[in-house]
């Protein structure tokens, strides 16, 4: 049997080191085995996913040493590789699950589905679906249908009983069939879930084993259910430790940068990164910490994975990214910079912002050193100018920071639409309300434009100064943040 693995990211946003880490165990296990590992792009969510972030976590994963065999840049023999060219084959195998009684059609309104969530946890019992519509005449059903009644398709679960299921690294794993609920397979606008779609792709591209987060545990059982209602071997899994905080929280962005794009950035090299990644809940059979990505494949084990929460540290990746230049030849260490900060795609993005306001190629430092390394460390005294109390400015930073958790596309003029309607709910001339965001972003009262500097320093970057700023100002406590986050979600319900 050939190995073959693979990585499903959907492009819906930055690329994620979560989604690096998991490539990479997928990579190495294949090329060990000497495999196949591919590349499918899981775009289901059409209101989401954008062309952008799918270049951008292409880019990545190459930037990081990455490469597949098959995939929607090079193709393959079981395309398309995107999940959004393949809605007929999903619309094909849901129709056999209906046939064969494995799946019904559901027309339950939100409303009704909502009503039903409120009765059960009034009760105390676990939410889920009711079964309302599992036993609808066919011609019902088809009648329905034909009148253009909007609908989903899930599958059946056994009432009683247990769903055992095996995995490569934790063993047996046992989930009472009560826990489980009737999962949509089809959604309303004709796409598939994830949970269809992942085992259908899996089947027909001949996955033979996947590691996959720990979060999908509780995903095993419907996903075991479809592979045996369609009479298919099911994959080998496992599921691999999630990432953490140094204080053992799940990594988040709200907590750490997560973006592969800040590491590049902000001046890793892609091969530390990888490195580093490699590390996370495996080690090698000589514990050295420094290893090639040839290494990492040549010495890759299952069994050499701990199930312990690996902690992401940027402090222990800053110590590995200079054990690496400190390595490199003078030669090689100049073209490192060059290819960090003199690329001439990232010099375009500058030159509109610094041209007009040269007049000597002197003149060039002091402008960008805010936008090439890390801004001049806050203090408290570094806001003294604000017109604004402190906690009037740690307001304007955690709303800001919520807007732009949610945003999506990170655009001068978008950002600037972004802060500008926050400033006008929270009833706060626009000057003000942006000089916290000045002095966060660029340690400045004047500096290039904002939001022009904020597009060239991406998301992550901007997140994590913005955070920066908050605890410059003393931080906000829990007791704070919850009556910050309240304030916030009353201003987004008067906004709508």
């Amino acid at each position: 049997m050939t190995v073959r693995t693979r990585i499903a990211p959907s492009p819906t946003g930055d690329p994620h080191v979560g989604t690096a880490y998991i490539a990479l165990f997928n990579w190495a296990f294949a090329k060990h085995a000497g495999g196949e590992f591919l590349l499918r792009i899981e775009d289901t969510d059409a209101a989401r996913s954008t062309p952008e972030s799918e270049a951008a976590i292409l880019d990545s994963l190459r930037w990081l040493g990455v490469t597949w065999n098959e995939g929607p840049d090079i193709g393959g023999p079981h395309g398309p590789y995107r999940q959004s060219e393949r809605q007929a084959i999903y619309s094909e195998h849901a129709d056999k699950l209906i046939s064969d009684d494995h799946a019904f059609v559901c027309f339950c309104t939100s409303e009704r589905l909502d009503e039903v969530r409120r009765e059960q946890q009034s009760a105390g019992q676990q939410t889920k679906y009711d079964g309302h519509c599992i036993g609808l005449a066919k011609d019902e059903v088809a009648a329905q249908i034909a009148a253009g009644t909007p609908h989903v398709v899930r599958m059946k679960v056994p009432e009683e009983g247990e769903c055992v299921c095996s995995d490569a690294l934790r063993g047996e794993i046992r989930i009472p069939y009560a826990q489980i609920d009737m999962q949509v397979l089809i959604k309303s606008d004709g796409m598939p879930t994830y949970h269809l779609a992942v085992v259908v792709d899996d089947h027909l591209m001949q996955i033979s084993h996947v590691l996959r987060g720990e979060e999908w545990i509780n995903s095993m059982p419907k996903h075991q259910l479809l592979y045996e209602y369609f009479g298919w071997d099911m994959p080998v899994h496992a599921h691999l430790p999630l990432l953490r905080n140094p204080d053992k929280s799940k990594l988040s962005k709200r907590k750490n940068p997560t973006s592969i794009s800040y590491y590049r950035d902000s001046g890793y090299l892609g091969e530390v990164l990888a490195n580093y990644l490699a590390m996370m809940g495996w080690s090698m059979p000589d514990e050295r910490e420094q290893f090639s990505m040839t290494e990492f494949a040549e010495q890759f084990s299952l069994d050499r994975i701990s199930l312990g929460g690996p902690i992401f540290d940027v402090e222990k990746l800053n110590w590995l990214n200079g054990q690496y230049l400190r390595a490199m030849t003078p030669n090689a260490f100049m073209d490192a910079i060059a290819e960090w900060a003199l690329n001439r795609d990232r010099l375009a993005q500058l030159v509109p912002l610094i041209q007009e306001r040269t007049e000597r190629l002197a003149d060039i430092a002091p402008q960008v050193e805010y936008l090439l390394g890390d801004r001049i460390p806050l203090t408290e005294s570094s806001f003294a100018d604000s017109k604004l109390e402190t906690d009037q400015l740690l307001a304007i930073l955690h709303h800001i920071g919520r807007r732009f958790d949610e945003q999506r596309s990170w655009q001068r003029d978008e950002l600037y639409q972004v802060c500008k309607s926050l400033a006008d709910d929270m009833e706060i001339k626009l000057r003000d309300f942006l000089y916290p965001l000045f002095i966060g972003v660029s340690g400045r009262t004047v500096s290039l434009p904002l939001f022009d500097s904020m597009e060239f320093l991406g998301p992550d970057v901007c997140r994590v100064r913005l955070r920066e700023a908050i605890e410059a100002l003393g931080g906000i406590s829990k007791k704070l943040g919850k009556r910050l986050d309240k304030a916030f979600d009353q201003l987004d319900r008067a906004a709508q």
